[in-house]
Formats: structure tokens, C-alpha cells, sequence
């Protein structure tokens, strides 16, 4: 079996979280803005695309960067708590540790919406907010078996589908239709207010299984099993989610829908991102293969603070200044729009992923 890190870290745990950070700060910084603005056509707007989520029905890339962000949480918290438990860490205090951490979340979620808006609002529509909710349910099923993790998992994602097909409110009757539909809903009782690009709040009961069965993947993943079956199950977990994923969307029951988060979609989500799982174990804890994983890691390793960071002072103000001075010399250059936004926005993305090797460096972990 591979052990751990003797700081009881997976390497592709943190090389799979900073990769996951790195694109949520391309995101930030404009790149995929910029790089589809320059509207070359053809296969290279077709791979731009699948940087933004798609408008409804269907699956992209993009679509998975929040549910591996998700699930990765899970697994990174099994790790923690296991260990922490092997330290004789009173179980008390590791409850109190994650539900204040999921209280900071709570509020660092919510914060981020009053930021976007300039002013007080009620939004709970961040993956910050609803981790929140899912970090609870998780860890209280850390104890429970393989089939009882599973099986909670399966039971929310039903859940879900269900109150949308059979909670008929007058104007929010029709299940997969947006604005319309039980998420919807919910968003008026809890917020008084609809997502207008139909995300609903109500997310964090079926994204949950993706926290739980992270928690299900970190507990394999530390298990006596050698790596053979380890990378075994989580492909053979991959495939049967994908194919129970885009099963349901085939016939119906359940469209692919990441801003309701439907269970085709979640079903889909899962099946991909236990795949990516397996293919990191394998190529960096199995093989050994570590050459330039440190260009992730650095971000993995204090992934919150870049997210806050990038969500507040990056767009905020640091894009704008450095938009200053690069358009600035390459308009000096005659340098035409398009190229200017791009070499803006990567430049914006090296200095924040410096941040966080200069972090890394100095041995500084913001944590929750």
C-alpha cells in the first residue's frame, strides 16, 4: 500500500485541489474570457467553451471544477479527522473544529455575495455556503461503513429529484424548467429572490454526495488495501457513475442539470472526478511521479485563502491594475485588444500563484 506523506498528506490529494484552485483563479483573472474573445473558431472555441458552464442542459468541463472541489474537501477531511483521532484527539474537539469551520465557511460564503453586490444581501448560492452544509453531513458519516456512506449519498441524490417531480407549487410546477422549478422555490422561501442564471440554494442536499463520498474515497484511500484494489474501486466506481449518470439523461429521469444540480448530473459528476481520482493516485502516490507537481501544490496547499483572495482583491483591484500597465506598454506596441486582455489576464494569474509559493515558501497555511 502507499503510505502517507509524514505529514499525513496524500501528494495528489494537494496536487488535485491546487489544480482545481488554478482554475477557479484563471476564472477570476478573465483567461477564459480572453481567450474566447478571440474567436478563432472552430476547435479552438469548441475547447474554449468547455471553460464555462453550460447555459442548461448538458455537460462541460467547467461543470466539474465545483463538484471535484466538493469532493476533494471530503476526502482531505477523512484524512484530517483519521489522523487526528490516531493522536488521541478527544472526538469533541474534532466536532467542534468542524462545525466552527463550517460556521466560517457559512459566513465567508455569504460575505462573498455582499463583495459582489457592493452592499448587504441574503444570497446563499456559494460553493462556500452550501460546502458548509455538506462538511456537516459528511463528517458524521466518517464512522459509518463503505455501504452506509454509499447509500446516504444515493439517498439525498434521489431526495432531490423526487421533491422536484412531486412538490407542485402554482408557478414552480415544472421540475427541470428554470425559474420554475422546485430549487427555485425554496430560493423564494429562504431568500425571497430567484438566481437569474438559475442556481438554487437548495444545491447543497444533493452536491452532498459529493462530500460524502469524498469522506467514502480518502477512507479507501488510507485503508490496509494494497493500490492495486484501491485504484480498482474507484475506477469501477467512476464508470458505474458515469454510466448511471448519462443513463438517466438518456431516458429522461433525470437530466443532466449542474444549476439544479439534478441527480444525472450528480450521478455524471462523480463518475469523472473518480476517475481523475484514480489517474492522479496512480501517476503520483503509486509511481512516484512528483517532477512539477510543486507548481499545484503550492496553491492546494493554502486553497481557501487564493479562493478568498482572488474573489475579493484579485477582482476587485488587482486585475484592474495590472490591466493598467500591460495594456498600457503593449498599446505602446500597438498590440491589438485581444492580445492585451490575454496577456493581462495570465499575468494577473502568474502573480496570484506566486502569492502562493511565496507562502509556501515561508511555511504560512491559512486555515479554517
Amino acid at each position: 500500500m502507499t503510505e502517507l506523506k509524514p505529514n499525513g498528506r496524500l501528494l495528489s490529494l494537494d496536487v488535485m485541489r491546487g489544480i482545481i484552485m488554478l482554475l477557479l483563479a484563471g476564472e477570476s483573472c478573465r483567461v477564459y474570457e480572453a481567450l474566447h474573445g478571440l474567436q478563432w473558431g472552430g476547435l479552438f472555441n469548441g475547447f474554449v467553451t468547455q471553460f464555462f458552464h453550460h447555459p442548461w442542459h448538458g455537460l462541460r468541463f467547467w461543470d466539474l471544477v465545483q463538484p471535484a472541489f466538493m469532493f476533494m474537501a471530503g476526502t482531505a477531511m477523512c484524512i484530517a479527522v483519521q489522523r487526528k483521532r490516531s493522536k488521541g484527539v478527544p472526538e469533541r474537539d474534532n466536532f467542534r473544529h468542524i462545525a466552527v469551520r463550517s460556521l466560517k465557511l457559512f459566513l465567508l460564503g455569504t460575505g462573498l455575495h455582499c463583495v459582489y453586490a457592493g452592499r448587504l444581501v441574503w444570497e446563499l448560492w456559494n460553493v462556500l455556503t452550501q460546502l458548509s452544509f455538506t462538511t456537516l453531513v459528511a463528517y458524521f458519516l466518517i464512522n459509518r461503513s463503505y455501504r452506509a456512506q454509499i447509500g446516504v449519498a444515493i439517498g439525498m441524490i434521489v431526495l432531490n429529484d423526487v421533491l422536484y417531480r412531486t412538490v407542485n407549487v402554482p408557478g414552480f410546477d415544472q421540475p427541470f424548467t428554470q425559474g420554475a422549478n422546485f430549487g427555485a422555490y425554496v430560493d423564494t422561501l429562504l431568500m425571497g429572490k430567484i438566481n437569474s442564471d438559475g442556481w438554487v440554494a437548495f444545491n447543497c442536499v444533493p452536491t452532498a454526495a459529493h462530500t460524502i463520498l469524498g469522506v467514502t474515497a480518502g477512507k479507501l484511500l488510507m485503508s490496509a488495501r494494497t493500490n492495486a484494489f484501491k485504484i480498482k474501486a474507484l475506477i469501477i466506481a467512476g464508470l458505474v457513475a458515469l454510466l448511471l449518470g448519462y443513463g438517466v439523461d438518456l431516458t429522461g429521469l433525470s437530466p443532466i442539470i449542474k444549476r439544479i444540480s439534478t441527480g444525472g448530473f450528480v450521478l455524471a459528476s462523480l463518475g469523472w472526478v473518480s476517475l481523475i481520482l484514480a489517474a492522479l493516485y496512480w501517476w503520483i502516490d503509486v509511481k512516484d511521479h512528483q517532477r512539477y507537481t510543486w507548481i499545484a501544490v503550492v496553491v492546494g496547499m493554502n486553497s481557501i485563502f487564493i479562493y478568498m483572495f482572488f474573489e475579493t482583491v484579485g477582482i476587485q483591484w488587482l486585475n484592474g491594475v495590472v490591466g493598467i500597465f500591460v495594456n498600457g506598454l503593449l498599446g505602446l506596441l500597438h498590440a491589438p485588444g485581444s492580445l492585451q486582455a490575454i496577456v493581462s489576464a495570465f499575468a494577473v494569474l502568474v502573480l496570484e500563484w506566486y502569492i502562493c509559493y511565496w507562502l509556501y515558501r515561508k511555511n504560512i497555511f491559512f486555515k479554517l
